[in-house]
């Protein structure tokens, strides 16, 4: 088990049209900037989601999670933290924590859970399919299994 975790930060402002009536921004909107953070993430270590897929590798959401702590509203600058929280050749998990910029209030968690596949989401162990991306990922990595 590795003691370094890398953690990315991904800052964006809230969007009108990511609020309800209510001014806030909507439960639907928090998947999307979990996939602002990870994207992010792999860009920032070297691998951006388009060469990954250029190389025939999908990376399929298994599962989600998202806790709401705090409302954040309009124009809020709120900052992605990703990192990853799972490792494994055939799968990856991702936690988030999504947060005010200016105040630092904690706005939400969550953690989303993907397979390495191929282009007919076949399992792949990216290990051996990918060698590169996999000792970056390693390298980042908090528990590795």
């Amino acid at each position: 088990m590795s003691e370094l975790m890398l953690k990315i930060e991904t800052a964006i402002a809230i969007r009108y049209a990511e609020t309800d009536q209510m001014g806030i921004a909507h439960h639907s909107n928090y998947p999307v900037w979990f996939e602002i953070g990870r994207t992010d993430f792999f860009r920032q270590i070297g691998f951006p989601y388009s060469e990954i897929e250029c190389n025939g590798i999908l990376l399929p959401l298994t599962d989600m999670s998202c806790k709401f702590i705090k409302p954040a509203r309009f124009e809020d600058p709120i900052v992605i933290q990703t990192y990853i929280n799972r490792f494994m050749h055939v799968r990856v998990g991702f936690h988030y924590d999504v947060y005010h910029k200016e105040s630092g209030t904690m706005i939400a968690t969550g953690e989303t859970n993907h397979g390495w596949t191929d282009r007919q989401f076949h399992p792949i162990g990216i290990k051996t399919r990918f060698p590169a991306l996999y000792e970056a990922l390693r390298f980042s990595v908090k528990n590795e299994y």
